[in-house]
């Protein structure tokens, strides 16, 4: 298995991306037509976007916003279950840190899986994130 990763490429198939989400159980598969068309916008509109590639098949991905100086945000850090503890999401996040080293890096995640920012060098803190949740995943 040969993985390789691209910096360059945003705009990610729309098809795999869905596959991707659906099957670490963020996504329940059932999107709209238009929804899936447009499954790859967050990425395309992202500041960086790395992915992880096994020959042409989409094996992981992540997105980030930033101001690129002060503060960077990690979304949607993937991996498909069969490249799980393959050291690919590792990788995917130390590319994104690569970018802008000197910025405040910030994910949310669950309490569930927080220890694996922890161990990549992240810390919780006492601030909290407040949402509005987004109109597309709520009835």
């Amino acid at each position: 298995m040969n993985i390789t990763y691209d910096n360059m490429k945003k705009d990610l198939p729309p098809e795999q991306l869905q596959q991707l989400f659906v099957s670490v159980g963020w996504s329940d598969g059932l999107e709209t037509p238009e929804m899936l068309t447009n499954y790859n916008r967050p990425f395309v509109n992202s500041t960086i976007v790395i992915s992880a590639w096994d020959d042409e098949h989409l094996v992981g991905a992540v997105r980030v916003l930033s101001d690129k100086m002060f503060r960077s945000i990690i979304y949607d850090l993937l991996v498909l279950p069969k490249y799980q503890n393959m050291g690919i999401g590792t990788e995917l996040v130390r590319r994104c840190i690569e970018h802008y080293p000197m910025s405040e890096w910030l994910v949310g995640t669950s309490k569930e899986i927080s220890g694996y920012y922890e161990k990549l060098g992240f810390k919780i803190n006492n601030g909290a994130f407040l949402t509005i949740p987004c109109k597309h995943f709520t009835i």
